[in-house]
């Protein structure tokens, strides 16, 4: 897939919401949802970044960690804000509690309500490293067993196996996406994402930000979420091959090695997504496409109304100096 030109870039992201869209400005984050049929509420939302804190994470690859923290806490926040807001329009209904969470509700409260959200989020990472980490190693030392090539400790067994686990990784976060765009509630979440990437290219290709100018662009866009996490898993097959196959003779050290990796993938990554932003070569091109093909499961076409609410984010975050334009 080529490259979309534009007559120039802007630094502004977003990400989709439940019935609505965060827009990240250099100076304001703005999040619209949809409250009803000529209803958009907006409210500013905002975090103490980490560079804020500590310059240092200002660097190149620093950055791109820093960068991936700040945006999942973020999108968390603006996450929480757009389902009470789509629960109080009614967008969303709201299910009635059963009587042991009505129980436990008058029992024990917000604290209860705390503990299991810090339990679930636990439950929810632990879930994660073990699908995407220590599963394809086990299922390799499996494999080898009945593949000969697969087995000993050489630089071609090395290849073999962050092969197969990089691959295995990418299908695996590809077929969780494609089973999330079957329910309902999420084929309307990509439907807005796809809103968000269209509104952020009518404005880099400086027309006028309307319902019709929006329609016509392209969802797919090359500094997209998506996208970064693609790159990370492909760096993380390349960080692998410095992994030997059983560290210390422990099979099991290989995957705690590559987590402890994670750093390194996620900031080349977010190297390589703002190089694609700002060139168009072959080479590019060539790195871009696996996560623009990706952006066909996790955006979908919107309709005007989503349009409506990605143009009133967009229009809260743009500076009027132009200090979010990058070339």
């Amino acid at each position: 897939m080529a490259k979309i030109n534009t007559k120039k870039i802007t630094s502004i992201g977003g990400s989709a919401l439940i019935e609505g869209i965060m827009m990240r400005g250099p100076k304001r984050t703005t999040v619209a949802v949809r409250m009803g049929e000529d209803d958009i509420y907006t409210e500013d939302i905002s975090i103490t970044t980490i560079p804020e804190k500590c310059k240092a994470f200002k660097l190149p690859f620093l950055r791109g960690i820093a960068g991936l923290i700040d945006s999942m806490r973020l999108s968390y926040k603006a996450l929480m804000l757009s389902a009470n807001k789509a629960v109080e329009a009614g967008e969303i209904e709201e299910e009635e509690p059963g009587k042991f969470e009505k129980w436990i509700d008058e029992k024990f409260g917000d604290k209860i309500m705390k503990v299991l959200m810090v339990f679930s989020s636990i439950l929810g990472v632990a879930l994660a490293v073990l699908l995407f980490f220590f599963l394809p190693t086990f299922l390799f030392d499996l494999t080898s067993n009945i593949v000969p090539a697969f087995q000993g400790e050489s630089g071609d067994v090395v290849f073999y196996k962050s092969v197969f686990e990089g691959v295995l990784k990418i299908i695996l976060f590809l077929l969780y996406i494609v089973v999330c765009s079957q329910m309902t509630e999420m084929k309307r979440v990509f439907m807005y994402h796809g809103a968000e990437h269209k509104t952020i290219f009518c404005y880099e290709n400086e027309e006028e930000l309307t319902v019709e100018n929006v329609k016509k662009q392209s969802r797919f866009h090359p500094r997209c979420g998506t996208s970064f996490m693609i790159l990370m898993l492909i760096v993380g097959i390349i960080v692998g091959l410095f992994v030997p196959v059983a560290p210390f003779g422990i099979s099991a050290l290989r995957p705690v090695i590559k987590i402890l990796l994670l750093p390194v993938s996620c900031g080349v990554g977010y190297e390589l997504i703002k190089i694609c932003g700002k060139h168009d070569n072959v080479i590019t091109r060539i790195i871009a496409a696996p996560g623009l093909w990706a952006q066909r499961i996790t955006t979908k076409e919107p309709d005007k109304k989503m349009c409506e609410v990605a143009i009133k984010a967009m229009k809260a975050v743009i500076p009027d100096d132009g200090t979010d334009i990058i070339k």
